[in-house]
């Protein structure tokens, strides 16, 4: 065998060598790191999504107080109860600061064609009154304007609630007559039809949720036993000027 023939035949079985290699060892592993790039790739989507819905979740966690505090907030404007006592010392207080005596309350026997289409879309039960104050004009007329913002829309769409929602149906001034009324202070009498609004007895104002949870969700165990860790939505909602 010549030189040139033993440099082909090293040459050879060297090309035959690498195959091998290639075909046995190399090729193999290349296929293990193109699957294990694509299961990488995969589980990086999955964890993006999985960091997205934990972000997701931690800001509603982070929003519910704020909105269970507004549902409750709007419970001052149509509680769950009649809470009347509620809404004489309410009435009481408003006409205290604008110096005007509440003469009296008096629950009607019907409210307005208005009042009943709104209650009708609603879904509430209807409360109509009759309230009578007494002062002077200036103060009654300021009184009213109070009154009648309890619960007003902002211009954004949402509401500012400040006192129970009333429908006022009509206002009526007439005079005191009072033989020892002062010249230039002359008393009024301002006799206000109006319908407050109860929600339906088979409608809870939060639908079962609490402050710490949502509706059907267990609330985290308390360290003392026996105790919920928060109250109910209508043992929270209070009627405040």
């Amino acid at each position: 065998m010549t030189g040139r023939d033993r440099i082909v035949l090293i040459s050879a079985v060297t090309l035959v060598v690498i195959a091998a290699v290639w075909l046995l060892a190399i090729a193999p592993e290349r296929e293990q790191a193109s699957k294990l790039s694509t299961e990488v790739s995969t589980a990086q989507t999955q964890l993006s999504a999985a960091e997205g819905q934990v972000a997701s979740a931690r800001q509603a966690q982070s929003q519910y107080a704020t909105a269970y505090a507004s549902i409750v907030s709007l419970g001052k404007a149509v509680p769950p109860g009649q809470e009347v006592p509620s809404l004489i010392y309410q009435l009481d207080q408003a006409s205290n600061q604008k110096h005007v005596e509440f003469s009296s309350i008096t629950s009607s026997s019907g409210a307005s064609s208005s009042s009943a289409s709104t209650a009708a879309a609603t879904g509430f039960t209807e409360m109509p009154f009759t309230f009578v104050f007494n002062g002077g004009y200036e103060d009654l007329y300021h009184l009213f304007q109070q009154l009648n913002g309890f619960t007003v829309r902002t211009a954004s769409g949402g509401l500012e609630v400040s006192g129970r929602l009333l429908t006022i149906q009509s206002v009526k001034l007439s005079p005191v007559t009072s033989s020892g009324a002062e010249k230039g202070a002359e008393k009024m009498t301002g006799t206000i039809t109006a319908t407050a609004y109860v929600l339906p007895a088979s409608q809870g104002l939060t639908g079962g949720a609490t402050a710490s949870s949502p509706a059907g969700v267990a609330a985290p165990a308390s360290s003392t036993s026996g105790a919920a860790s928060s109250p109910t939505a209508p043992a929270i909602v209070r009627v405040n000027p």
